[in-house]
């Protein structure tokens, strides 16, 4: 009879009811995702308001920007400022030599650092680790250390004053090599031999195998140059003495430096006409270059 009655009742009925912390676990992730939300959007803020007093500053007028009691926002929009600014300087040209110098120079530290951290990274030659080093050592000089010295090199070939000029020093990269060859070598040597099985060469390895792998290495380090070259104004004033072969950055600086005082408003909208390009840059590609800071890392 007790086996009996014990076979008739449920397995669980004498076991308490389990409680699901479903509820419990949805409000805390919901007060967390405030917390951080009440984190970030400050911080957001912060970060936008040097742009947004740009831009409002770039839509007012000389008397708004010196009178205390104007306030923030402009009282009226005059965007008037803009085509002023275009006015002063061929800023058309300027664009248009931003964007070749940039994108040269990017093309060419491409190939370079490929070719070069693919050879350091898995390839045997005689001196390989001093020649690495003797490599690495520009990351160490400032590129301000070796201004002379270009120059004389470049006065010597007759590059004064040319686009090729602002492009030539900065075809190779030694932090962009030593950050792909990091990249390489975590590249599993399986891939690179059962591609070598299949008779390919080391330019298809590293076109099929190697590279597909660290392309977010690839595009962290294009940020990284986009952004370096593209606001670099030293060298490029240093080698140039005509508007036919400025850069943005150069004509910004005339407007700062008017013999009347600069025109603040000038100035932001100039400013603005600058840095434009990046942003509309980082909005179209804002996905991967997230992704790409996400997956890349030095080990």
């Amino acid at each position: 009879m007790m086996d009996a009655t014990i076979a008739e009742r449920p397995s669980g009925a004498g076991s308490p009811p389990a409680i699901k912390p479903t509820r419990r676990r949805s409000l805390r992730s919901r007060i967390a995702s405030c917390w951080l939300h009440l984190v970030l959007i400050p911080v957001g803020l912060l970060w936008i308001s040097p742009l947004a007093w740009i831009v409002l500053t770039s839509l007012k007028t000389k008397i708004e920007v010196f009178d205390p009691e104007a306030g923030f926002l402009p009282a009226a929009l005059n965007f008037a400022n803009y085509p002023a600014t275009l006015a002063v300087a061929p800023f058309g040209t300027y664009l248009i030599n931003s964007i070749l110098v940039t994108g040269s120079i990017l093309i060419g530290q491409l190939i370079t650092i490929t070719l070069a951290a693919y050879a350091f990274a898995r390839m045997e030659f005689p001196f390989k680790k001093i020649l690495f080093t003797l490599f690495l050592l520009q990351v160490m000089f400032p590129i301000y250390a070796i201004f002379l010295t270009n120059f004389v090199t470049l006065h010597e070939f007759g590059l004064i004053n040319t686009l090729p000029a602002m492009i030539v020093p900065f075809v190779a990269s030694g932090y962009g090599t030593f950050m792909l060859r990091q990249s390489f070598r975590q590249v599993p040597a399986e891939l690179s031999d059962a591609a070598r099985l299949d008779g390919c060469g080391h330019l298809e390895i590293l076109w099929h195998v190697f590279l597909p792998l660290v392309q977010p290495t690839l595009i962290a380090f294009t940020i990284i140059s986009v952004v370096t070259h593209w606001n670099d104004y030293m060298w490029p004033l240093l080698v140039t003495n005509s508007d036919d072969v400025r850069t943005l950055p150069i004509g910004l600086g005339l407007l700062a430096k008017s013999d009347s005082g600069a025109d603040w408003t000038r100035l932001m909208a100039g400013t603005t006409i600058v840095v434009s390009p990046l942003l509309l840059f980082f909005v179209i590609f804002q996905r991967r270059f997230i992704d790409s800071f996400m997956h890349t890392g030095v080990k």
